[in-house]
Order: structure tokens, then C-alpha cells, then sequence
């Protein structure tokens, strides 16, 4: 079961409403005593239902999760659709692109915002497991740079993360800096992936995944690091690795 609602982020898009995403297990019983793990993620319009889908197609992860039994809560929210809006949201370093020119990161009020006020909404709605090691973060393309970004700015709130074609292309330089600066437990788990078939997408793209994948390897954290084959940069191929990342972070299924 997927509940809807609007909320809105002040911070950030004042009282512009935007669509909030909440999976249930099946056997979800809001007056049982069991508590579940929750994973949040980015871009919640193509998490759950293709009529949502900025693309016409989504993860389709509520069917994937009803099919496996999974015994857990997944929070999504809707982006910001606006212009720059998503790439500003979902970044943590500003950069300029070639097509959208200047982006100013905005990433960290964002982040705020989920860990002092949305996640404590969930926490107090629904009978979540709160602590650090039940809760996990995923995303793709921007939406996977903030996942890493997450989980490691972050990382007293969220224990575990899935990047998927994470976009570290807007800085591989600020991105080693941010690993370094900010400390992670060593029990931290993260599951990074990119497409084989998208890699030609941004040329330092190749570069950045190599050297964030060294970093977390020498560094002793539980990294899974692959490229897929035949990969692309779609809703598609993120759905196919499901079961993949949802295992290297150890989410009960």
C-alpha cells in the first residue's frame, strides 16, 4: 500500500505544494506493536507509479516490495520541477553546466529540512524503526550524488545508502573533499552502481566513480561497486537493480 499527500518545503519552494510517498508492507498494522526499517528516497514521482513518472515510467518498487515481502517502509518526495529547482535541491556543491549554466547548491537545506522535519513526521506517523542503523537513503543520478551525500554528511542519521548513477560529474574534487572532512562511522554500508552504456554521458564521469570508489575501499567501508551491463541512465534500468542494491545494503526482504 502507497499513501499521497502534499506538503510543502518553506525553505526552499515557500508554500508550493509538492507530493509526498509512503510504501506500507502488506501486513502493515498501525495497531500491531512491529516496527519497521524505512528507506527515503529522492525523486519520489518515478518511485511508485508510472502515472506519476516525469517519463511514463517508474521503479515500480511498491509492486517489486509486495512481491518479494519486504518488512519495510519506504518515504519518497516529489522534486522540485521548476527550472533549476531539481538540480539545485539535489546537490550539495554548486557548478556550472554547459546547458543549464550556473546551479547554486541548495542541497543542504534540503537535506535539513528531511532530517529535522520529514523524517520526524514519519517517525511519529507510522511505526518505524528511527534509529540510524534501520534507516537507509537511495537515489539516482542527482538524486544518487545526494545519497552519498547523505549518508555521509549525515551518517548519524542514516546508516546506509544505494547511488545509483550518481551524478558525480558536478565535482569530483569537492566530493573527495566531502568525504574527508566528514567522518563516517565504519559500519556505514553503500551500494554505488553506474550504467555501462551511459558512461559517455559526462567524460570525468569515469574518473570520479573510479576515485570515490578507491577513496571508500582504502578507507575500510562496506562499499558494493558496479558497472552494469548495458546500464542506461533510465527509470528502466534503476528498477532492474532492485534486489541488487536492496541485498548489498542488507534491507529485510
Amino acid at each position: 500500500m502507497v499513501e499521497k499527500w502534499n506538503i510543502t518545503i518553506p525553505q526552499l519552494t515557500g508554500d508550493k505544494e509538492r507530493r509526498a510517498y509512503v510504501y506500507l508492507p502488506e501486513e502493515y498494522d498501525p495497531d500491531d506493536e512491529e516496527r519497521y526499517p524505512v528507506l527515503y528516497m529522492f525523486d519520489g514521482h518515478n518511485v511508485f507509479f508510472d502515472e506519476d513518472a516525469t517519463y511514463g515510467k517508474s521503479w515500480g518498487m511498491a509492486d517489486f516490495l509486495d512481491a518479494v515481502g519486504a518488512r519495510l517502509i519506504v518515504a519518497a518526495v516529489e522534486c522540485n520541477h521548476e527550472g533549476n529547482g531539481r538540480l539545485e535541491e539535489y546537490t550539495p556543491v554548486s557548478f556550472r553546466d554547459r546547458v543549464f549554466g550556473e546551479v547554486n547548491a541548495k542541497g543542504t537545506i534540503y537535506m535539513d529540512w528531511l532530517v529535522d522535519e520529514f523524517k520526524p513526521y514519519i517517525d511519529a506517523n507510522y511505526k518505524t524503526l528511527p534509529g540510524r542503523e534501520y534507516t537507509a537513503i537511495a537515489g539516482s543520478s542527482m538524486g544518487g550524488l545526494m545519497s552519498l551525500y547523505a549518508v555521509t554528511a549525515y551518517n548519524r542519521v542514516f546508516s546506509k545508502a544505494a547511488a545509483l548513477s550518481p551524478s558525480l560529474w558536478v565535482s569530483k574534487t569537492e566530493i573527495l573533499r566531502m568525504l574527508r572532512e566528514c567522518p563516517m562511522k565504519k559500519d556505514t554500508v553503500i551500494y554505488m552502481d553506474y550504467g555501462s552504456r551511459e558512461m559517455a554521458n559526462h567524460r570525468s564521469e569515469n574518473s570520479a566513480f573510479r576515485a570515490v570508489t578507491d577513496y571508500l575501499i582504502k578507507n575500510g567501508f562496506a562499499v558494493t561497486s558496479r558497472i552494469v551491463s548495458g546500464g542506461t541512465h533510465t527509470e528502466e534500468s534503476w528498477q532492474r537493480q532492485i534486489p541488487v542494491f536492496m541485498q548489498c545494503l542488507g534491507l529485510d526482504l
